[in-house]
């Protein structure tokens, strides 16, 4: 645009000289036609674009307490939502998807049609878990707790890891070594342990494959799986957690 502007600005000077200071026209044939000049262009930079920090505890309109912990809380004639969560877990973009959707998920569920009259809530709760001191690992665990206005309310899990040193979530897919059957050794190790638990009641197979290992929580010695109320065995068996050493899984973990 500036090479443009000179070259107008250059052409009318000419122009007006000419006027100023008349000479003999040239013949006809002497006519010189002055191409404009043409405009180089500069390149432009590339502006940087400066990502945006996300933080869970503004996504979802709570407020930060002395102890670090984000508390949510919100109430309609429909339903109670209380959420608990600590800031400083190191992937905020997920942990913000994640209550957020849960969130979304449950307000959907008991704003339909044709509602019980019973009360609604949803209470969620954090534990962290953490390996190899603050260089290692962290999981964090919420356990949630949700009423959907019939006979009996449910508890269920959403769990999250994250490796700190090479700052990447942590999933069941790269939890375990690649090709490995993680299923077939944990479901030996977990059926046992529920036969122990719940003696004299019938234990079936996990029908929910892989999904019921889904999450889990990492510490120096263990790695704890989350599973849901009725997700395996009779829902009045509750919510179950179970903690296996890294020496029964060394053969699949990556």
């Amino acid at each position: 645009m500036i090479a443009v502007v000179g070259a107008l600005v250059v052409v009318g000077t000419a122009a007006c000289g000419t006027a100023a200071s008349p000479s003999k026209p040239g013949p006809a044939s002497e006519t010189v036609t002055t191409p404009p000049a043409t405009a180089i262009p500069t390149p432009s930079a590339t502006p940087t674009v400066v990502p945006v920090a996300t933080n869970a505890c503004t996504d979802l309109a709570g407020t930060v307490g002395a102890d670090q912990v984000c508390t949510v809380h919100a109430a309609t004639s429909d339903y109670t939502i209380d959420m608990k969560f600590p800031t400083d877990y190191p992937d905020q973009r997920a942990l913000s998807d994640l209550l957020t959707r849960e969130r979304d998920q449950f307000v959907q569920a008991v704003t339909g049609p044709d509602q019980s009259p019973n009360p609604k809530a949803l209470d969620i709760k954090p534990t962290t878990y953490r390996s190899a001191a603050d260089g290692g690992t962290t999981s964090l665990v919420l356990e949630e707790y949700g009423n959907y206005g019939g006979a009996h309310p449910v508890t269920f899990y959403n769990a999250l890891s994250y490796d700190v040193a090479t700052k990447t979530p942590i999933t069941y897919a790269t939890l375990f070594k690649p090709g490995s059957d993680a299923v077939a050794v944990l479901d030996p190790i977990v059926k046992a342990e529920f036969e122990k638990r719940l003696q004299g009641l019938p234990i079936d197979d996990n029908l929910g494959g892989a999904k019921t290992y889904q999450n889990f929580a990492l510490t120096d010695d263990a790695v704890i799986f989350f599973i849901d109320q009725g997700a395996w065995a009779i829902s009045a068996a509750g919510a179950q957690q179970f903690s296996i050493p890294r020496s029964q899984l060394a053969s699949i973990l990556a």
